[in-house]
């Protein structure tokens, strides 16, 4: 089977998506696109294949992105190939290309999607986290509606939310939580976030939102927003910052979630979502 790893080994996720990939039994064309990167046509190609625009793929952390002014959006396409000519590190990784389309996965479990091969043995990152797998789940589903009453966490408006919701196992099936959101335009609202007891603190957490925003940013959502009555100090670690409720969206607010069933005394956080 042919799968392409646009690959950078000094990345984390880069080099997770590659061992997930190698976990499936399949053995990936490596290309180490800073020794080797790829021609303007080529990334023009990937980033259609996407269905994205090609700004999608540039990497904003640990590269010149804001010092090249390349956030401003009357920036066209040629301007920025030509940026990424000069700083091949502006490309964003790992880019994955297989017979079931072309992924740009982080958070590294995302490669799943592009993979015939779903391995069924559990499998740990290099940071010693489990590698998680998500599946879609009705609103509806009882399992879920109990989960969360057994967490002393909201389930009144389960049945009448238009949300997305998941279900999160590790590779070898176990069940360690659920999570999901509710789309507002390119704002999401992260609910349930639910990890199990025996799976706490472990860095599930972590991941789980990570995967979550993930999906809202497939979505369409750029900006990710959630309640939480306690772990401020939690979401502040993986880059949420507390936000007063005037700066917050209305039809955030105005979700049946914030306006009746979430504590008042809850704080807010928000994050851009940063793949």
């Amino acid at each position: 089977m042919d799968v392409i790893v646009y690959h950078n080994p000094d990345c984390g996720t880069s080099r997770n998506a590659l061992a997930l990939i190698r976990h499936a039994g399949i053995e990936p064309h490596v290309v180490e696109y800073l020794k080797s990167p790829p021609t303007p046509a080529l990334l023009r190609q990937l980033a259609h294949r996407m269905g994205w625009p090609l700004r999608n793929l540039l990497r904003e952390r640990g590269t010149p992105f804001a010092e090249l002014g390349l956030d401003d959006p009357a920036l066209d396409d040629d301007a920025l190939l030509a940026a990424v000519r000069e700083h091949p590190i502006l490309i964003n990784r790992p880019i994955v290309v297989s017979p079931l389309g072309v992924k740009l996965c982080r958070p590294s479990e995302t490669v799943l999607d592009v993979l015939p091969i779903v391995p069924a043995t559990d499998f740990d990152k290099d940071d010693g986290t489990p590698f998680l797998r998500d599946e879609q789940v009705a609103a509806s589903d009882p399992r879920l509606a109990k989960a969360l009453r057994d967490a002393g966490l909201p389930a009144d408006d389960l049945r009448g939310s238009t949300g997305h919701f998941f279900s999160y196992r590790t590779l070898g099936g176990k069940l360690v939580g659920y999570a999901g959101f509710e789309l507002f335009g390119s704002d999401a609202l992260l609910r349930s976030l639910l990890v199990k007891e025996e799976w706490r603190h472990r860095g599930i957490g972590r991941n789980l939102v990570l995967l979550l925003s993930s999906r809202a940013f497939d979505a369409g959502a750029r900006h990710v927003w959630l309640a939480a009555t306690s772990a401020a100090g939690f979401f502040a670690t993986i880059g949420f910052g507390a936000v007063d409720r005037r700066r917050v969206p209305d039809p955030i607010l105005q979700s049946p979630l914030l306006a009746a069933l979430c504590p008042a005394g809850a704080e807010l956080f928000t994050r851009r979502i940063l793949l």
